[in-house]
């Protein structure tokens, strides 16, 4: 019955015999080296001095973990948190009675999505002194090659998988209890990800829509959280008792990608224009 599906049972990373490099933590980390790499070819295009790409890693990584974790907290878990305040900031849960180390279990994108930004606003004033949307147009560049890892490592965990296909095509998550196909909405997205990503890259360097302010970085929202927004049919829910938030079809996930999509519109069609050099 399910002779064209793929079972699919990872390890859970690679194993150095002492330590065990996790397959997510790996993608997450490439992501990273990789995009600096790339942001320093962009700095060097822009004439400004690579010295700089250090802060901006840092107020990148430090604003998207805060992001992430407020964005699981407030926008996906709240009912829970309300009682566990102190479970926000640490990462420890309550068992039984009992305070046992768990790590940040929750994180979510859309968190990121508001974290960055306001992050890059004050880099931008701070370290630039150039536009807050100058830094955005550049850095959305590396954010969608970003989300391609991060994608991948959420596949090779078994987790934010689709739903069943109903047929005997997909992907069988076998280490996730799972036994009939499902929809790898991991790479779907990740792969979509990926050619935004060589999309504008193509535009910064082949085109003059870098000195549009705003206009790559309105793409890159209207992009992306339209494909987050349709592929999100093809999504299990991913919190209990959320899956259906209002008219009984549209969960969490795409009614706060709506007003990014429509920011990115507005940036794109209203606010971009030309800069005077």
């Amino acid at each position: 019955m399910n002779f064209l599906a793929i079972e699919w049972n990872p390890s859970i990373g690679i194993d150095l015999g002492f330590f065990i490099i996790r397959w997510y933590s790996l993608m997450f980390v490439t992501a990273f080296l990789l995009g600096l790499h790339l942001m320093k070819k962009i700095y060097i295009e822009d004439k400004i001095s690579i010295e700089k790409l250090d802060t901006l890693f840092m107020y990148t990584f430090i604003s998207m973990l805060i992001g992430m974790r407020l964005g699981d907290v407030f926008f996906y878990s709240w009912d829970y948190y309300k009682d566990h305040l102190l479970e926000i900031i640490l990462p420890f849960k309550q068992l039984n009675g009992t305070w046992k180390f768990t790590g940040f279990t929750g994180f979510a994108s859309h968190g990121a999505a508001i974290g960055i930004p306001i992050a890059l606003y004050f880099y931008a004033k701070k370290h630039l002194q150039k536009p807050w949307l100058f830094i955005l147009d550049r850095l959305s560049i590396m954010v969608a090659l970003a989300g391609f890892f991060i994608r991948l490592g959420n596949f090779f965990n078994s987790e934010i998988y689709g739903k069943e296909t109903g047929s005997s095509i997909g992907v069988i998550f076998t280490a996730a209890g799972e036994n009939l196909p499902r929809h790898p909405t991991q790479l779907y997205e990740a792969f979509s990800y990926l050619s935004l990503f060589f999309i504008m890259w193509y535009l910064y360097w082949k085109t003059d829509k870098k000195q549009q302010t705003g206009y790559l970085f309105g793409l890159f929202m209207v992009v992306l959280w339209s494909l987050r927004f349709f592929i999100e049919f093809l999504k299990e829910a991913q919190v209990e008792g959320r899956e259906d938030w209002v008219f009984n079809s549209l969960n969490t996930g795409q009614i706060l990608s709506i007003p990014l999509v429509s920011i990115g519109l507005w940036l794109m069609f209203v606010k971009s224009k030309k800069v005077v050099k």
